[in-house]
């Protein structure tokens, strides 16, 4: 049903339903007030003839025809019996064969309570008829009943009715035709209004209507004014789209995103390049892109939403670094890196370092053995003596600081590799701190190490020495008097592998050095660190030693309080 017809009947139909409700109870109201006051009247009539019938029972006949014909109403007469003593209708001679009249209604009612009323039709004519009794008369009579027609009552109720109805559908016209009149202005918008609504969703230009309504009249405005934002926003959308595709087309790296499925739906020319394709070759699914293992291990915990770490791969003679995280409604993102010449370069830099540090090792030598020759052999207290102590003291240091860059350099080109052993670790860690007990007693810094669970790892033993030495180190450093150094070791949850923490109770490293300290060189107070001799390697030493195990180390900070450093080694098997 189309919306004008449904606001003109939902609109004209109360009226309809008023007027007919109108009618039916003008007909309900009307009727009864007319017999209402045919009931009194009679009533009245019937009771002036019961005291105006005389005694003698004889002349009741007459009396009641004359009665009656002067009046224009049916009397009847009736004996306590029922028996009809006189009736305007009957003569003297019919009345004995009238039927017995006193289980009629109005009778019983007149005998119960004084008056009896009662409608119903005439025998004789079919007609509606009133009749009422009331009880009392001469001797010798029960009821004087007096009846009349209600074709005048039901005359006059027409009547009204017809001028009601009339009137009626007068008013039905004519909000019929207002009705139809408001539902053309006001359907006729609305569904211009929807049309419009639909075109912007679709996307098409919209026609707006107008109104003279002033609530659709602001719909419209707003809708215009939507419209208008929408338009904006999608120019805004569709450039911000370009600026990002073109960026994303000019960048070194590769970037591959991929559905919940795996299938591509974007890639740069760059990924193609770096992953050996042409600009018209068909690209495989994500899962199908890469063979190395490491590689696909990404693919699959980027599509799973799982943290991933950058995995390195060679492809095509070059180093490629693969970054993957998962996408915010399901998906993957890679971003491939071309780190071949970077490789290169840091290979350059370890070789260099290497090299100066073998030419250094050798004069440094020489200049301790001299230094310590000459602060031996002078006096105590002299300037000489001063002087080779100072000498002596800075060329040690220098020794530390290469021996550290000839270890740091032999663990990142690859030529270490762990001797895996099975080791008690926290018999290991006394041992690496007795180089230190002498320091931490003058300093009253108390060292303890306990384990929880499980004391053995498999793990080289010389690195894990290595370890705790830097560790150890820089902790005793930056303890104060009074503190505390603390190894523990605990079992990892699952069995797959043991973790060892060092705290300490020193003064602790700022959040902003937290993410740097493993950097190598990298000093979160770099005077007092050059005062007390350390070199700023130790802990990238450290790293790259845990994680030549396959294991991870992170530290965890707060000032004033102290630090504690976490170590990781996974479980592993000893080769025979």
């Amino acid at each position: 049903m189309k919306l004008a017809t449904r606001l003109f009947v939902t609109t004209s139909l109360p009226v309809a339903v008023a007027v007919v409700g109108l009618v039916v109870t003008a007909d309900q109201l009307l009727r009864r007030n007319f017999e209402d006051e045919i009931a009194y009247s009679l009533e009245h009539e019937a009771r002036v003839l019961a005291d105006l019938l005389p005694a003698d029972s004889l002349r009741w006949p007459e009396l009641a025809r004359q009665l009656g014909g002067g009046t224009g109403h049916r009397v009847t007469l009736i004996d306590p019996k029922g028996n009809v003593r006189g009736d305007t209708e009957f003569d003297r001679g019919a009345l004995g064969q009238l039927e017995n009249h006193w289980m009629r209604p109005e009778v019983q009612r007149a005998l119960a309570t004084g008056v009896g009323r009662a409608e119903r039709l005439s025998a004789s004519t079919n007609e509606r008829r009133m009749y009422v009794a009331v009880r009392g008369g001469p001797p010798g009579l029960a009821i004087t009943r007096v009846s009349t027609t209600l074709a005048a009552v039901d005359a006059q109720v027409a009547t009204v009715q017809r001028a009601f109805a009339f009137a009626g559908l007068g008013a039905i016209a004519a909000a019929a035709v207002l009705a139809w009149l408001l539902s053309r202005e006001v359907a006729r918008p609305l569904v211009e209004l929807g049309d419009a609504a639909r075109a912007i969703a679709d996307g098409g230009p919209p026609a707006f209507p107008g109104s003279n309504v002033p609530e659709i009249a602001q719909h419209i405005v707003a809708l215009r004014a939507m419209h208008r934002q929408l338009d904006q926003r999608f120019l805004d959308l569709v450039h911000e789209r370009e600026e990002t595709a073109t960026l994303i087309e000019t960048m070194a790296d590769g970037v591959v995103a991929a559905d919940a499925r795996g299938g591509i739906v974007m890639l740069n020319q760059a990924a193609r390049r770096l992953l050996g394709f042409g600009p018209d070759d068909p690209f495989p699914a994500l899962a199908e892109l890469f063979y190395d293992k490491a590689a696909r291990e990404l693919v699959a915990a980027a599509l799973a939403a799982r943290e991933t770490e950058p995995r390195e791969l060679e492809r095509d003679g070059r180093i490629l670094l693969v970054s993957g995280r998962a996408l915010p409604n399901a998906g993957a993102l890679l971003v491939i890196r071309d780190v071949t010449e970077l490789r290169h370069l840091e290979a350059v830099r370890r070789d260099f370092v290497a090299n100066v540090s073998h030419e250094l090792k050798t004069p440094l030598t020489s200049i301790v053995g001299y230094a310590e020759t000459l602060a031996t052999e002078s006096s105590a207290g002299t300037q000489t003596e001063r002087f080779a102590r100072i000498i002596l003291s800075n060329a040690k240091r220098m020794q530390r600081l290469v021996d550290d860059l000839l270890d740091l350099s032999r663990i990142e080109s690859g030529r270490w590799q762990p001797t895996l052993a099975r080791l008690d670790v926290v018999s290991l860690a006394g041992d690496a701190w007795a180089a230190f007990a002498d320091r931490a007693r003058e300093r009253r810094v108390e060292f303890t190490a306990a384990a929880t669970g499980g004391r053995e790892l498999t793990a080289d033993p010389d690195a894990v020495r290595e370890v705790f030495t830097n560790l150890f180190d820089n902790a005793l450093r930056h303890t104060p008097p009074g503190g505390r150094i603390v190894v523990s070791v605990e079992a990892a949850p699952g069995g797959g592998g043991t973790t060892v923490a060092v705290a300490d109770t020193g003064s602790g490293i700022g959040p902003e050095h937290l993410p740097r300290i493993f950097e190598r060189f990298y000093r979160a107070d770099p005077g007092r660190s050059r005062e007390e001799g350390g070199t700023g390697l130790g802990l990238a030493i450290a790293k790259h030693l845990v994680e030549a195990h396959g294991g991870r180390i992170e530290a965890r900070s707060t000032l004033g309080r102290g630090t504690t450093i976490r170590i990781f080694f996974p479980a592993a098997e000893v080769a025979v």
